[in-house]
């Protein structure tokens, strides 16, 4: 057996368990196999436990842990790193537990935020620069950590309270998707649930608009008295939430 067979056997033994693979390894090797198999499931475990904190709240301990080890059972690590393990799990959970849906959109909340956390650093356009933009050229873009997640239960508020230690309210369907904006101001991760005419902007703000693209569009869809006051509002939501990169504007 060469290196990279003995290698391969060996990546597929501690996927599967199978007694095929672990019979190319002789008996002696077996109970050594089972150290090297219990490492790797402890570590992809604990990875999810720590991702997934509200989650793991929610559903509970057992259950958690039950849906962590269906996970891991059937989705491998496809990266060197652990720490890109945890972007399986949302998919894995709404396969899961199809009837309740806000277990997956929890999950999928909780891993943009962490991925909003460690994003990449920008400086935000400060709110008593507004005045100094030329805003008829200005293109608008969000600085690299925003992302949009949608989700379809109120997912958002049962993550809220979980944190603050509040009432956690019942799961529910929402009757139209929810669109959340994730960001990190400073060192915090932050979301917000948008409006549906923010909503129908975001995804334009996060690959770059200009502002007079904005304007109008809310001047076509609200006439332009009420466009350009909602034009002008975002504008300072946006700059007030550190989400407009400073040194993109044109």
């Amino acid at each position: 057996m060469t290196l990279a067979m003995f290698q391969a056997e060996f990546g597929d033994w501690l996927m599967t368990g199978s007694d095929r693979a672990a019979a190319r390894f002789g008996p002696v090797a077996q109970a050594g196999l089972l150290v090297y198999q219990n490492n790797y499931r402890a570590a992809l475990m604990a990875c999810l436990h720590e991702s997934f904190p509200q989650t793991v709240q929610w559903l509970g301990p057992e259950d958690f842990q039950a849906s962590a080890a269906r996970c891991i059972d059937d989705r491998p690590p496809d990266s060197w790193s652990l720490d890109h393990y945890a972007a399986l799990f949302p998919q894995s959970l709404a396969a899961q537990w199809p009837d309740d849906p806000e277990v997956a959109d929890l999950a999928a909340l909780e891993l943009a935020l962490a991925d909003a956390f460690v994003g990449p650093d920008a400086d935000p356009l400060p709110s008593a620069a507004l005045g100094q933009v030329d805003w008829d050229k200005a293109v608008l873009r969000c600085v690299p950590s925003a992302r949009l997640v949608t989700l379809h239960t109120n997912a958002p508020a049962i993550w809220s309270a979980l944190v603050l230690g509040g009432t956690v309210p019942r799961a529910e369907r929402m009757p139209h998707p929810v669109a959340v904006l994730v960001w990190r101001q400073g060192d915090t991760a932050c979301f917000r649930t948008l409006d549906p005419a923010e909503a129908k902007l975001a995804p334009r703000l996060l690959a770059g608009v200009s502002f007079a693209e904005v304007c109008q569009h809310l001047v076509c869809a609200h006439g332009e008295a009420e466009g350009v006051r909602i034009a002008g509002h975002l504008l300072a939501q946006w700059a007030a939430d550190g989400l407009l990169h400073g040194g993109a504007l044109a």
